[in-house]
């Protein structure tokens, strides 16, 4: 396991630990798959779910993954075996996620503050119809600008 792994490893065990002790926490969001409604840099606050129940569809909230956490919005709300799972998708990904238990969220994403590095404001407001394939084709252009 390199340092960096370990790092990210770290920082994600003391976030969803923080979380879910009832802390609202801060972190920076990376990558495009919520662009256009969050870009890279932004600070996100993230709040624990127990401040406001569970998630409802158009939200965007922060899921448990083996390599950190993900921030996506909340498209369907399926009801399996008399247990709730969420499918959530990045308003311009492609596809959506694999369905996951409200025991794999760790919050929501109640705001979004600019920074130095991105000082245009998150729109994080709920929306249940994102523009998914316009945003992907906006956000492989901006990315095909930024990467030559």
């Amino acid at each position: 396991m390199n340092k960096s792994h370990k790092y990210r490893e770290s920082v994600k065990n003391i976030g969803t630990s923080l979380l879910s002790e009832g802390t609202t926490i801060r972190i920076k969001a990376h990558g495009y798959s919520m662009f256009p409604s969050i870009k890279p840099g932004s600070l996100l606050i993230i709040e624990p779910l127990k401040i406001k129940g569970d998630p409802q569809r158009g939200e965007i909230v922060a899921i448990k993954r083996e390599n950190g956490l993900i921030v996506h919005r909340v498209v369907k709300i399926l009801i399996k075996d008399g247990k709730r799972y969420y499918v959530a998708r990045g308003d311009s990904n492609a596809r959506t996620d694999q369905p996951v238990p409200v025991s794999m969220i760790a919050g929501r994403i109640t705001k979004a503050e600019p920074t130095g590095e991105n000082p245009v404001p998150a729109n994080i407001a709920i929306n249940t119809s994102p523009a998914y394939f316009f945003n992907r084709i906006r956000c492989c252009f901006i990315c095909n600008i930024l990467c030559y």
